[in-house]
Parts: structure tokens; sequence; C-alpha cells
């Protein structure tokens, strides 16, 4: 690029944000029953040098707050305050199930299995169609942000696909404290993005409905780490969160109750763990039977299930090594 090329202009809802400035858009994308407009909240930060232009979500499944707090602290800490490139945030991207505490969109539907969607589709799939043609396809890297499922506990983690070597170095640069490669899902937004060519990492820290600081702050310090490494800030004050290298998983596998009872775990989330170390047990309301869960290898617990009642088969713990 020539020295006094400016940066590309970003263009959503036939609203252009121009190199050098910064401007709220909203997407519109449905009504309420009661007749309430629905709009999608998209933050532009243009910067007037030109640079990637990093897109940063949350709330692709109504009910994961965490990455909505991440992205909300970081729009008052005034910290997209960039100097080249472009950052485009938003902070709940399902509106419909953030305000009925829902993963769903209220048909049912699965908005991060609807990618790339259809204009005439159902709510979850007209929702994605008009993502991709506004967003997605300006972008050139994302940053999707995620906490575990129902009660489901994700220690803070990096996922990247594999067969993406970019986004694999993306994971390193964020540098969660567990990184490994995911497969990709038909209809999520990972795989659309995949599809286009936008390196995509997705952020998964926390349980629904729950705000949990410590994954706040370690998700702020990965967006950071990526706007750091491409020069879009110049330095990080304050730092959220240090650590030396991610721990690189290269085998997972989820533990599943034995038979339904109690469910008590034993150990915390994150813990390093040894081969047939006890993680927990089952146990009836009697205290007359007992079944404990052990480690089937040395590595790490990743993700600890909050249910305390559970049934047969229900996972309990995702390990990895």
């Amino acid at each position: 690029m020539d020295v006094g090329e400016e940066n590309k202009e970003i263009v959503i809802g036939n609203e252009a944000v121009p190199p050098g400035k910064e401007q709220l858009l909203k997407i519109s994308i449905d009504r309420l029953p009661t007749g309430t407009l629905i709009d999608i909240p998209v933050y532009v930060f243009n910067a007037r040098k030109p640079g990637p232009t990093i897109l940063i979500q949350a709330g692709l499944h109504g009910d994961e707050i965490n990455g909505i707090e991440i992205v909300r602290r970081m729009l008052q800490q005034k910290r997209f305050k960039i100097r080249k490139g472009a950052v485009v945030a938003v902070p709940i991207l399902n509106i419909f199930g953030f305000i009925h505490f829902s993963r769903d969109v209220p048909d049912g539907k699965d908005v991060n299995r609807s990618f790339p969607g259809t204009k005439s589709g159902s709510m979850a799939s007209r929702i994605a169609y008009h993502y991709t043609s506004e967003i997605l396809r300006q972008i050139d890297i994302g940053i999707d942000l995620h906490t575990g499922g129902a009660q489901r506990h994700n220690f803070p983690q990096i996922r990247y696909t594999e067969e993406d070597e970019y986004s694999k170095q993306l994971a390193g640069i964020f540098n969660a404290p567990i990184t490994f490669p995911s497969r990709l899902i038909k209809g999520s937004f990972r795989n659309a993005a995949y599809r286009m060519g936008k390196p995509t990492i997705v952020y998964e820290a926390g349980e629904s409905m729950r705000f949990d600081d410590y994954a706040i702050l370690e998700g702020m310090q990965g967006i950071l780490n990526v706007l750091k490494h491409f020069e879009m800030i110049s330095k990080i004050e304050p730092l959220y969160s240090e650590r030396s290298e991610s721990v690189h998983l290269e085998e997972r596998k989820w533990l599943r109750a034995p038979t339904a009872g109690m469910f008590i775990p034993e150990v915390t989330n994150g813990s390093e763990i040894s081969k047939g170390q006890e993680l927990g047990l089952i146990t009836d309301t009697y205290a007359k039977h007992r079944k404990r869960i052990k480690a089937p290898y040395d590595g790490y617990v990743i993700c600890i299930n909050h249910q305390a009642v559970v049934n047969q088969g229900e996972a309990l713990f995702h390990v990895g090594k």
C-alpha cells in the first residue's frame, strides 16, 4: 500500500463509516409481536491508516452473557481507540434470545446453525443472512465470544479451525489459557466465515446467564493481544492477565455420568490432572451407593457441569491432554 493511502470505508445498512471515524450503526432484523422494531447494534471504529478489519462479536446465543460483558467493558473503557485498520464490535447478535434469556430465537431455531441464512427464511435464518451480507463480507478476521451452554462452565479456551492454519496462528496470538482445534459445524458462523476465507477463532469461557470475572478479563486480554499484534494499538495498559504460554490440547474427551444421582465435583476447573485421579463422584440421596469418576489420562479439566442432579450419560467433565 502507498504511504498516503487511507483505510477502506465500512458500509452497513446503507450507512458509510469513512476512515478516521467511529459510529454506532444498526441492522434492522424483525419486529416483536407488539410491533417493536428489533435492531442489531454494530459499533464501527475505522482508523485512517489501512490495516485489517477485525470483527469482535458476542451474544450469538442470547443467554451467553460473558461475551456481551467483554464487549461492553471494552466499549466503556474506550479500548477500541485504534490507529490503523478497523474494529467492528457487535455486543449482542441475537437480541431476541437475549431478551428471552434463551440460547435460541423465539421459534426455537439456533442462529449459530443457520448460516449463511436466507432472506425469506425463518427468523434465525434471516438474522444469519443479513449478518452475512452486511458484515461478514467486509471483515478480514473474526473473534466470536461464547460461554458453555446450560450449566456447563468452560475454563477460558480458544478454539480454531484445524483446516485453517491462519486461525491457528490467531489462536496463538490471542493466547488464552487453553487452545485446541475444533471441527467445523454445519450452519455455524465459523463454518460460514471459513468458506468465505475469513479466519475466525472462538473464545469459550464461563457458563450461560452467569458472569465470571476471570473469564471476562481473560477475553479482554486476548482481544487486546490480537489488536497489539496487528499494530492497531501501540500498548496494552493495564494488563488484565499475564501468562507465559497457552496449553495446547491434542486430544479431548467428555466424561459422562455412569449412573443417575447427585454429582459432586472434587476438582476445580482448569486443574491439571493425573491418570486415575478421582475427579468427582455420583451418589444417591441415601449415601448407600456411589460411583467415582476418574481421569482417563494426564491432562487438564477444561469444563465442569454445575448441574447438581444428573441422569446417566450426561456430560460431567471435559478433559484434554
